[in-house]
């Protein structure tokens, strides 16, 4: 049987790269997969297959590109000391730069044509997916557990786009306090805020330790309902 999905790396700019994955239609609304701090990992690129699936042109820029291009880490030990260590290095004007060429770039695509533009990311990528959804003008963004949201929340105001925030209900991360602030700082008729109260950072990710598939499938759910009335 034939691949439905086509799969292939694309350049960005000067050194900077994304994964392309195209649905079985061949085209429809742009999505931006935005990594975890381990990079355009396995999973990730897993998780791009799933969307473009779902019927979305599917884009998973390579934010790293600046200090390890195509760079690929696991969960723990070595891997994640300098997982942190690039997430560090990596600011706030590089990530608004980045996700802005991201995002033209999958404007522009012929797949995508005249169809709308969003954005996914997971924990370092939920913070992506704010900033996109504040600075790089898409349609739609659905951030889970983005730590560190709450610390940026004067981009909030730029907001435009519908928002949808999937938050773990036992976040070492992200505390209580650090959802309710990112729920009153956004409109209240364009945002959804979801938390799983059985669930831990990184819960929708399975090759992590934290992964709990009931609240993984029904934010994937949701996120998909979202994503679809939005964009397509």
């Amino acid at each position: 049987m034939t691949d439905p999905v086509q799969r292939s790396w694309i350049d960005l700019g000067p050194g900077y790269a994304g994964y392309l994955a195209l649905p079985p239609a061949g085209r429809g609304p742009g999505l931006l997969v935005l990594q975890e701090i381990f990079g355009v990992n396995e999973h990730i690129r897993a998780v791009a297959d799933q969307y473009a699936l779902d019927g979305f042109v599917v884009l998973a820029p390579d934010l790293f590109w600046r200090q390890a291009p195509r760079v690929e880490l696991g969960y723990a030990g070595e891997d994640m000391t300098r997982a942190r260590a690039l997430m560090q290095a990596y600011t706030a004007e590089q990530a608004i730069a980045d996700l802005g060429t991201a995002a033209r770039t999958l404007r522009a695509r012929p797949e995508v044509g005249q169809a709308k533009v969003g954005a996914v990311g997971y924990c370092m990528g939920g913070r992506m997916a704010f900033f996109a959804a504040a600075t790089a003008g898409i349609d739609a963004a659905v951030p889970y557990y983005g730590g560190g949201i709450h610390l940026n929340l004067q981009h909030a105001a730029n907001v435009r786009c519908p928002m949808q925030f999937h938050y773990a209900g036992h976040d070492e991360h992200i505390p209580p306090e650090a959802v309710a602030a990112v729920r009153a700082a956004l409109p209240a008729e364009r945002t959804e805020v979801h938390v799983y109260d059985d669930a831990q950072h990184g819960f929708n990710c399975w090759a992590r330790a934290s992964y709990h598939a009931p609240s993984a499938a029904l934010a994937h759910g949701r996120a998909l309902k979202f994503l679809a009335a939005a964009l397509f």
